[in-house]
């Protein structure tokens, strides 16, 4: 499995990465894999400012619905447009062509408090 150093983890398995004071989320190698084979992204929250911990959305596997849970507070800005035609994107490449949405982070240093790609290894026991 795949952990990126460079990107930050949530229990809830979203991952992170930074860019400015905007970010970039999806769900981990982890997380698609427990899941299965995705084959719809229903984010129904832009524009909406959405707390730390709360649903932004959700993804639909073969077999399960699992709602996606937002690492820190901020806007939902944008919706991976890619993965409504090519919702398999996110088994394929979770951390490229696979990310879910864009934010606008209310305060960057949220973002220190999520788990490291180590300190995430080790809570999935990978």
């Amino acid at each position: 499995m795949n952990f990126p150093s460079e990107l930050k983890y949530t229990k809830d398995h979203e991952w992170v990465r930074v860019e400015g004071d905007e970010a970039v989320i999806g769900i981990t190698d982890f997380a698609q894999r427990e899941l299965g084979d995705i084959v719809f992204v229903d984010i129904n929250t832009v524009g909406d400012e959405v707390a730390a911990n709360e649903v932004f959305g959700s993804v639909e596997a073969v077999k399960t619905v699992s709602d996606l849970f937002m690492p820190v507070t901020a806007t939902v800005l944008s919706v991976n447009d890619a993965i409504d035609a090519n919702p398999e994107l996110v088994n394929s490449d979770p951390y490229g062509e696979g990310w879910i949405i864009r934010v606008k982070l209310n305060n960057a240093a949220d973002v220190d408090g999520l788990l490291s790609a180590e300190a995430y290894q080790a809570e999935v026991n990978a």
